[in-house]
């Protein structure tokens, strides 16, 4: 009998976390190293990215590898997979947590650039990341593909609508892909609701109770309550799950 324990060891595997100095990438990032995964940590700002890997190198005694990556761009996407595969050799893991969703006056206002911006960020760099890392996994026999979409791919608003397109478009790509590099690789996405990290400090305190009554919770979700899914799909827990969307909104109705 398999210790249940065992089944969330991550000893000795390497992860890359888009998005992963700080809010839901930053809690993933320790979480994985806490379970002895190697980890690289990618964002635009590199004093993130150094400033986390030093804490979980002191910390968790794994290896972290700080990278500057602007995810929107095709070429730095390769450049991100190129240099986790020459430092690490093999990767395990894949977290696609970066993603962006500017406000805009309207509608009409979103021009061809605030378009083309949401959309590199949030799918086409993922996309071009994914494929990289999904065809090196399934050639080495095993892998986990996690990406985070939002509630905004399937309950839109006004105030995000090319943000839930492309997020709409991680889910096809969740399960295409699931498709695409099974059975060695799985392909899961979290789909968050609400949650306080960074960008919720722009939300005023009659939103954060509006938002309340439309969660079966009552409250947006702190940080560290991504942890449980993220291992569950990062890990051997979840070798029968492949192509699965997690709703993780509070409720949302």
């Amino acid at each position: 009998m398999t210790d249940a324990a065992d089944l969330f060891d991550l000893t000795g595997r390497t992860a890359i976390v888009t998005g992963g100095s700080r809010g839901l990438g930053r809690e993933m990032v320790l979480a994985f190293a806490a379970q002895g995964a190697n980890v690289v940590i990618a964002s635009r700002k590199l004093d993130n990215c150094v400033t986390l890997a030093t804490d979980v190198e002191k910390i968790h005694g794994v290896r972290a590898l700080p990278v500057q990556c602007h995810i929107g761009y095709w070429d730095q996407a390769e450049t991100l997979a190129e240099r986790a595969f020459a430092e690490f050799g093999e990767i395990d893991i894949l977290v696609n947590n970066a993603g962006m969703s500017p406000l805009y006056p309207s509608i009409d206002a979103i021009d061809e650039a605030l378009y083309d911006k949401v959309m590199e960020v949030n799918l086409k760099g993922t996309f071009r990341l994914t494929a990289l890392v999904a065809t090196r996994m399934k050639a080495s026999g095993r892998g986990s593909i996690i990406s985070v979409s939002s509630t905004a791919a399937v309950k839109p608003t006004p105030g995000e609508v090319v943000y839930g397109l492309a997020k709409a478009g991680l889910h096809n790509m969740t399960e295409s892909f699931s498709r695409a590099f099974g059975p060695e690789v799985r392909v899961n996405c979290i789909q968050p609701g609400p949650f306080l990290t960074d960008i919720s400090k722009a939300w005023s305190d009659e939103a954060l109770v509006s938002m309340g009554r439309n969660l079966s919770l009552g409250r947006a979700g702190e940080p560290h309550e991504v942890v449980g899914a993220a291992l569950y799909f990062a890990s051997d827990a979840s070798s029968f799950t492949t192509g699965a969307i997690l709703r993780m909104d509070g409720g949302l109705h």
